[in-house]
């Protein structure tokens, strides 16, 4: 009977390893082939599908507030007596963002998702540390050091935000470029928040 046992087990083992030698990479493992143009139609699956609901909230939210970063760090280029290295810092915001926002923008498009959240979309997720546009406008008039502290102070809150927005999607996000920028924003503005934070104390 052992022997019998032993017999069978041996085919089986046999059976197995014929069929894992004839299959192909990837195929199905249902015993059924895969035909031509399923195999096609496979391989030209839009990476559009390789998203969840949370990387379309990223995209859509840190676009406009990537957008205000870039507005705000305008701002204080344009004035007069601003310290060398707050307007070096707004620069270096400015060169990291922009590219970032044709990026998500892009992303967007591929997804085939609207490149704004309809109004209520994403109630309950909001853009934390956006400036309203009344702190905009005392930004836009203050001039000098106290353009400066304003500009840190409002950018630090800012930056906040948005760290607390790319944590989202580094932990929901399903798109792996999208999970990836959002690992990049974390370090880099963590990064930002203590150096302003340090320049705002010297001010």
């Amino acid at each position: 009977m052992n022997k019998k046992i032993l017999t069978l087990s041996g085919v089986a083992m046999a059976a197995v390893i014929t069929l894992a030698g004839c299959s192909t990479p990837g195929g199905n493992t249902s015993g059924t082939s895969t035909s031509p143009a399923e195999t096609s139609a496979a391989a030209t699956t839009p990476a559009a599908a390789d998203h969840n609901a949370t990387d379309t909230m990223f995209a859509q939210m840190m676009i406009p507030h990537h957008a205000q970063a870039v507005e705000m760090s305008d701002m204080i280029l344009k004035k007069q007596d601003i310290p060398a290295n707050v307007t070096a810092l707004a620069t270096q915001i400015k060169a990291a963002q922009a590219p970032e926002i044709e990026k998500m923008s892009g992303w967007l498009k591929s997804w085939n998702e609207s490149a704004t959240a309809s109004a209520g979309a994403h109630a309950g997720h909001g853009m934390s540390g956006m400036m309203s546009a009344d702190d905009l406008k005392k930004l836009d008039a203050a001039q000098g050091t106290e353009a400066a502290k304003l500009f840190l102070t409002q950018m630090i809150a800012h930056h906040e935000g948005a760290v607390m927005m790319a944590k989202t999607e580094e932990s929901g996000g399903q798109n792996p470029e999208a999970v990836e920028l959002s690992k990049t924003i974390i370090t880099a503005q963590e990064k930002e928040i203590q150096e302003m934070k340090d320049l705002l104390a010297k001010l």
